[in-house]
């Protein structure tokens, strides 16, 4: 599979993540109570949102880092995962971060998310949880979501800001949803149609997890 150089909003975000990861991996007190449950928040909206999409057969988790969420990915037995991240570092990182029984399950490749190195209707499902909510711009998220509208044969999985710019100094809810139209709307004009969504934190100005199904 061919590797695709990064575009500077994956380079961005990689940065930001191995700084975050850096630091946890750094730290050798046990996580707090905020980690704990954030990670338990995340497992819960994507076995939920897995749910809504069929229990898809074929993933591919996009932007994947070192696999935070692959134990959730491989609770399906019969579940093949494809697993890309810009980052070939962090595809070697992940290795360290998981039993050999998961890493099997598991088929790893570098890949631009703006340029995936896969076939049209390769998988049953992307899920890309961290990336695109990352993705500042009308034009940056509408060329995700072209590509994963490609590369996806039914649904797609992925993570929405309630609202832009910083959310914590930004708690209204009206700069939330006003943020969420317009993304929905850029869903829509990408072929899509939307299953379900959740928010990370009911009432909160965090983010939501949608799941997608292509149109026609």
């Amino acid at each position: 599979m061919p590797s695709q150089p990064p575009s500077s909003i994956e380079t961005e975000f990689a940065e930001r993540y191995d700084r975050e990861h850096a630091r946890v991996c750094g730290d050798t007190r046990p996580p707090g109570l905020w980690r704990r449950l954030a990670l338990w928040r995340d497992e819960q909206l994507a076995r939920h949102a897995l749910k809504i999409a069929g229990e898809p057969g074929l993933i591919l988790d996009l932007a994947c880092g070192v696999g935070r969420l692959w134990p959730v990915l491989a609770e399906h037995e019969n579940r093949v995962i494809l697993a890309a991240d810009n980052s070939q570092n962090m595809l070697d990182h992940s290795r360290t971060h998981h039993a050999e029984a998961l890493l099997k399950r598991v088929k790893t490749f570098q890949s631009s998310a703006f340029s995936i190195g896969l076939p049209a209707n390769a998988v049953d499902c992307i899920f890309c949880l961290e990336l695109f909510r990352h993705v500042p711009t009308t034009e940056g998220r509408l060329a995700l979501l072209g590509e994963f509208h490609r590369v996806s044969r039914d649904t797609v999985i992925i993570s929405v800001k309630s609202s832009i710019g910083d959310t914590s100094a930004r708690p209204d809810a009206l700069a939330g949803g006003s943020h969420r139209t317009q993304v929905e709307g850029e869903f829509r004009q990408a072929g899509f149609k939307i299953l379900n969504h959740q928010e990370f934190l009911p009432g909160s100005a965090m983010w939501c997890v949608y799941v997608l199904r292509k149109r026609g």
